[in-house]
């Protein structure tokens, strides 16, 4: 094992949550994504590092995953947009990266037992018994990760997809709609997503008051992706649960359980949780089948809900609940990250359902 990224001189140790991502592609949207706080990213493609890094493919602005764990590191970058290697990059930002391990045997470790603490350390005088005892010192349960990955103060949003990856642009009528995005580490891309779609977009901080949040009569609320475990910022639940009824709203990933927790439901921790840009979602109301691109650890437990809320996707490898909707109240909801970066675009479509969410309501 080698480790790549941040000198080993620093006398630096990290212990974070180790989960697997199966994206083949798009280790640059993994490490910016703010939802892998506290965690140690392992990806089970063998081979990363050979596209380098470019400045257009950032989901935020720093890393925010404690290291990278990964197989073989590219000796040489290929790619016309590269402007940096990975360990360089790594290096600039602080991360930690190790390369040369078995990551098979890691993954099967953790679908057999699921996720585990680890622990990534560059004291050499750590023996094996000090890394165990520190790895039991830590956990992430219960832990608010938001707070560390939201923004500060309210900003406005006006960058949109740019015209070479803008591969939707069909039946938009061109009316604007001022949209309030909570921050609970929201992607760049989502956001760019929802520009592209005619939406005015005012950016605010996870802590940002709901009753602050009507005083600015957005045509709609969207609550975002982020780290960590839903139970641990009931604020947050609590800004939810008061714009229910009172204004569309679209949740996405740690916003989709958020949703489910305000509306009464219960979220749990997943064995390994989902990671990566492959995951099977059959939409239940259409039958369609979407690829998607999923981040998170928990999930929302859909017997826990109230009547009137609809389960509305499933993810077909292990059947949980992908997605919700509780028209009456105006909600729409999804686990996975409909923007694709990285992964496929199958699930674009369901910005076009937020803007006529949004519609119906001023009907």
């Amino acid at each position: 094992m080698a480790p790549f990224g941040e000198p080993s001189h620093l006398g630096r140790k990290e212990l974070k949550l180790v989960v697997f991502n199966t994206s083949l592609t798009g280790y640059q949207e993994i490490l910016t994504d703010p939802s892998y706080a506290g965690q140690f990213v392992l990806m089970t493609c063998p081979h990363i590092g050979n596209t380098g890094v470019n400045f257009g493919d950032e989901e935020s602005s720093q890393c925010f995953l404690g290291g990278l764990v990964i197989r073989s590191l590219s000796i040489g970058t290929s790619n016309w947009r590269c402007v940096e290697s990975l360990g360089d990059y790594l290096t600039k930002r602080n991360i930690m990266g190790i390369y040369d391990v078995d990551t098979r045997a890691i993954t099967r470790r953790l679908r057999q037992d699921g996720s585990l603490i680890g622990v990534l350390s560059t004291e050499e005088s750590r023996t094996d018994g000090d890394l165990l005892q520190m790895s039991r010192s830590w956990d992430i349960v219960g832990v608010d990760l938001i707070g560390d990955v939201s923004c500060t103060s309210p900003y406005e949003w006006v960058d949109k997809t740019e015209s070479d990856w803008d591969f939707n642009t069909n039946k938009r009528d061109g009316k604007t709609f001022n949209v309030i995005a909570y921050d609970f580490g929201i992607k760049h891309n989502i956001l760019r997503r929802l520009a592209s779609h005619g939406c005015k977009i005012t950016v605010v901080p996870a802590t940002w008051p709901a009753s602050e949040t009507l005083i600015m009569k957005p045509d709609g609320v969207l609550f975002s992706n982020g780290p960590g475990d839903p139970s641990a910022v009931p604020y947050a639940v609590q800004t939810v649960k008061e714009l229910l009824g009172k204004v569309p709203v679209f949740g996405i990933c740690m916003g989709h359980q958020l949703l489910g927790q305000a509306l009464g439901g219960k979220t749990f921790k997943m064995k390994f949780g989902h990671h990566g840009g492959n995951h099977p979602v059959r939409d239940i109301r259409s039958g369609r089948v979407d690829i998607s691109a999923q981040n998170h650890n928990y999930a929302v437990d859909p017997a826990t809900l109230p009547e009137g809320v609809e389960v509305t996707h499933i993810n077909l490898n292990d059947g949980t609940c992908a997605g919700l909707a509780f028209p009456s109240m105006k909600i729409m909801s999804l686990q996975y990250h409909p923007e694709a970066s990285p992964g496929p675009h199958d699930s674009d479509l369901v910005f076009t359902e937020f803007i006529e969410l949004m519609k119906q309501s001023e009907l």
